[in-house]
């Protein structure tokens, strides 16, 4: 409180801002999150939970692999895998096969039914981007998502 002997606090200094890289990585974080989501939701991915879609995704994509292989490149545990390939195997997703030179393991692999489902949910989602790429952007801000797109490459480039 002011009095005569107790002059009046300094006004507080106001808080110090972000720095442009820092406001930049969290409005890109959050926009790509938000991107994932729609395009998520445009795709008919059924039941499956993300962990399920990653598993699907990764043995269409890197081939035939073991659960230890799986849990360790989607950094679970092996206990965690074994029930995400069952409810996968249940809904004939993956199939397993005799491991080829280690007869205590299986490998796992996506069958044609799976395939046929990875590629459907990619052309939806394919499908939705080009269509919101369409009719929300003119052509010069086509031209910078092109030109943003090749940055964000960089950006994962390892």
């Amino acid at each position: 409180m002011a009095t005569p002997d107790h002059p009046p606090a300094a006004p507080a200094a106001p808080a110090e801002s972000p720095r442009a890289e820092e406001r930049i990585a969290a409005d890109l974080a959050a926009v790509v999150s938000l991107l994932m989501r729609r395009m998520r939701a445009a795709s008919s991915q059924g039941a499956l939970t993300p962990s399920q879609r990653a598993v699907v995704g990764r043995l269409y994509t890197e081939g035939p692999t073991t659960t230890a292989a799986l849990a360790r490149a989607e950094l679970v545990r092996p206990q965690s895998m074994r029930m995400i390939l069952s409810a996968l195997e249940e809904q004939a997703l993956v199939e397993r096969a005799p491991h080829p030179t280690d007869g205590r393991q299986v490998v796992f692999s996506v069958t044609e039914w799976g395939r046929q489902a990875i590629a459907s949910v990619r052309q939806a989602k394919q499908s939705w981007l080009l269509d919101a790429i369409d009719t929300r952007l003119d052509a010069a801000e086509r031209r910078t998502l092109a030109e943003a797109t090749e940055l964000l490459k960089r950006l994962v480039q390892e």
